[in-house]
């Protein structure tokens, strides 16, 4: 039986999973999407924990202002940053350039 952090995790990983190449989502906008009281911060908790598996791109997920927040859960501190800039994603100052643009919210693009 799985514990109710696993099921939190795998629900926010499905979503995560759904993140286009060249996107970003943030931590809140899962949370929101998913109806989840415990915000952001849990999403975080998943997305540190996601390191590991390779079909989670944790990478697209940034904080409500496009920062890298969660650089320091990969590998190096730029890893993050680099998968970004292989998907088309520009970065500055640890800062997705156009976030706005940039930005997939999952309750327009799966609630169609």
């Amino acid at each position: 039986m799985q514990s109710k952090k696993e099921n939190y995790f795998d629900w926010v990983y499905q979503v995560v999973r759904e993140i286009p190449v060249g996107r970003v989502c943030s931590y809140g906008a899962i949370a929101h999407y998913l109806g989840l009281k415990s915000g952001a911060r849990m999403v975080g908790y998943a997305m540190n924990a996601a390191h590991a598996l390779a079909d989670v791109p944790a990478h697209r997920v940034v904080n409500r202002q496009g920062l890298l927040t969660g650089k320091h859960h990969f590998p190096t501190p730029t890893t993050m940053q680099s998968r970004l800039e292989a998907e088309g994603v520009l970065v500055e100052n640890d800062r997705v350039v156009d976030f706005e643009s940039r930005f997939w919210n999952p309750e327009e693009e799966l609630n169609t």
